[in-house]
């Protein structure tokens, strides 16, 4: 049996990559406030979770991660998806509580989801990833959108940290990039005005110049080439060339 954690299944990517790897045989344990209507089955399960209170993590999603574990899967991984774009201003405009949810969502979040997946699954024997979905803004400020950059340079780090940590040949962690998905953060950006988000209209082209791809069509490669396929340990692949690392000629 393999298994797949998912954070994010509400709405966008998260979903789409739920149903390709249901419809691949795979069983998922979707994470997060709420779950996309028509992701049900018996392979599918729900853990509710407030990403936002990390303190509360634990507590909340290791009986779930546990449960999988008993199921003494083969494979297993860990797909950290979910994501706030919000709040949108530049940084003088945010206050404490703003900068705590937002990192603690994009950020602290995905840190204590790994560091739970490799105690629930510490069996060598078994193969196992982390997959930390980022994005272009992890290399390329954004004017308007800076804690989400800071914490998509985070999640990297993350990656990298874990290649670093973890040496068994049987794991395995990577970033993605999935390029421009046509989503609500997509959609949420393009309503700003330029006094909040100075880079909008680099939103509003993606979408005027058709840029944006549907979540079903990416989640479709993603799962076959990142996380189904042999990727390097500590690498980072972008959309649209998922087979070679960045970095690499």
């Amino acid at each position: 049996m393999r298994v797949v954690i998912m954070t994010g299944v509400s709405r966008g990517l998260g979903p789409a990559l739920a149903r390709v790897l249901l419809d691949r045989g795979l069983a998922v344990l979707g994470v997060g406030r709420s779950s996309a209507a028509g992701l049900e089955g018996e392979h599918y399960r729900f853990a509710p979770c407030d990403l936002a209170d990390v303190a509360g993590i634990d507590a909340a999603v290791a009986p779930a991660f546990g449960a999988l574990a008993g199921l003494a899967p083969t494979w297993a991984c860990l797909v950290n998806n979910a994501a706030t774009i919000e709040p949108f201003g530049v940084t003088a405009r945010h206050d404490g509580a703003a900068i705590a949810r937002s990192l603690a969502v994009n950020l602290a979040a995905p840190v204590a989801l790994a560091a739970l997946f490799l105690r629930a699954f510490p069996d060598t024997s078994v193969e196992r990833r982390i997959v930390n979905v980022s994005s272009g803004t992890a290399r390329s400020a954004v004017a308007g959108s800076g804690l989400y950059c800071e914490a998509k340079a985070g999640l990297e780090m993350l990656t990298r940290v874990l290649a670093a940590e973890v040496q068994d040949p049987a794991f395995r962690a990577v970033s993605l990039r999935p390029g421009v998905i046509d989503t609500d953060m997509q959609t949420r950006a393009r309503e700003q005005s330029e006094d909040t988000l100075p880079a909008v209209a680099m939103f509003r082209k993606f979408h005027a110049d058709r840029r944006l791809v549907a979540p079903d069509v990416a989640a479709a490669k993603i799962v076959d080439k990142v996380i189904l396929g042999k990727r390097r340990h500590g690498a980072t692949y972008a959309w649209p060339d998922l087979e070679k690392p960045l970095g690499e000629s």
